[in-house]
Order: C-alpha cells, then sequence, then structure tokens
C-alpha cells in the first residue's frame, strides 16, 4: 500500500508549510491526484485519518480530485481523452502519445487558521 508513504510525505509537506506560515490548526487540504498515479483515494484517505488520529492535525479533511488521464497525439496533434490505459490516438491510431494530464499528486490549497 503505497497510500502510506503519500499519506506521510503529506504530512511532512503540511507540517513544513504550516510552520512557515505561522499556522495552528489545519481544516482541510485539497489534492489534485492524476489518474495515472494508481493512488487509491479510499485508501489514502483512511491512511491520512491514520497518520492523524490523536495529533494537532486530527480532524481535518482531505479533499481530493481525481484528474483524468488526457494525451496529445504526436502525428496528429489532437487531445483526447485516453481510456482504459490505452496509448492510441483514436483520431489516427498513432502510438506517439504525450501525456498532457492525470500524472499530477499535488496540493493545491490548505485551509489553515
Amino acid at each position: 500500500m503505497h497510500e502510506m508513504s503519500i499519506a506521510q510525505s503529506l504530512l511532512e509537506i503540511i507540517r513544513e508549510e504550516m510552520e512557515k506560515n505561522d499556522a495552528k490548526v489545519l481544516r482541510s487540504v485539497r489534492l489534485h491526484i492524476g489518474q495515472l498515479t494508481a493512488i487509491v483515494p479510499e485508501s489514502l484517505s483512511f491512511c491520512f485519518e491514520v497518520m492523524t488520529a490523536g495529533t494537532d492535525l486530527e480532524g481535518a479533511k482531505l479533499i481530493m480530485e481525481i484528474i483524468p488521464l488526457v494525451g496529445c497525439c504526436e502525428n496528429c496533434k489532437k487531445e483526447f481523452s485516453i481510456e482504459n490505459y490505452a496509448f492510441e490516438c483514436p483520431f489516427c491510431r498513432s502510438t506517439e502519445i504525450k501525456t498532457i494530464s492525470g500524472e499530477e499528486l499535488s496540493i493545491v490549497e490548505m485551509e489553515v487558521e
């Protein structure tokens, strides 16, 4: 379960940012999670709750937005949604695909006091 190590890394980043900004209470964290990261949102949420239980971060909400996998064909230059991880252009059938989105894993917002 790589979600546990991801939750641990997130918490390290969160604590560092809170310290930089002299924040004392974490209300929520909003994440963008790319479809290609293979992160299971329910597992990440569970790990986050377990790791914050009994700490000063307990009760903080983890809000996750899944970013769809989108590619651009290097051959015909058209953008399209990549379905079922099939990296083939639906327009010209080329396999020369550049990923535009879907690989993200980022903290986009933190609500703190």
